[in-house]
């Protein structure tokens, strides 16, 4: 039997879609998903699909403007975050890099995303030859990612 292989989004359950979209997008680079073709704006958009105002943020997106990752999808939930995340999104801020130089890479790419919302949870120092060293931070809205 032929293998196919699956695209994939992730998708993260939130209080302020585009809040999280934005703070996504400036950690991994990404951009906003752009309007359904035919709309100059996703205002434009909504407005032909008559969403009022109040529910213009109960979902966003943001993709790979190179189309090698992940699209990250945003929606709104009424309920909070309630414990710990049990998949969570490792950002790849120091590959190929090991002891010293990747432990200061992770912490100048922890320290622009502290600056944009982030919050900094933990340090994992280098034990070779199976943990090259880490962080793990939460978003701002308390998911947990890893910077690695």
């Amino acid at each position: 039997m032929a293998r196919t292989a699956r695209t994939v989004q992730i998708t993260f359950d939130c209080a302020d879609p585009a809040g999280l979209a934005e703070f996504w997008a400036g950690a991994l680079g990404y951009r906003l998903q752009d309007p359904p073709p035919g709309y100059a704006s996703w205002d434009a958009a909504l407005d032909a699909l008559g969403v009022p105002p109040e529910r213009r943020n109960d979902a966003s997106a943001v993709v790979d403007p190179d189309g090698a990752g992940p699209r990250l999808f945003f929606q709104r939930v009424p309920e909070g975050k309630g414990a710990k995340n049990r998949v969570h999104v490792d950002v790849r801020a120091a590959p190929g890099l090991t002891g010293v130089a990747r432990m200061s890479a992770l912490e100048a790419a922890a320290a622009r995303l502290v600056a944009v919302g982030a919050t900094r949870v933990a340090r994992f120092e280098p034990a070779p030859p199976l943990e090259p060293g880490h962080l793990v931070m939460t978003d701002p809205e308390g998911n947990e990612f890893c910077l690695d």
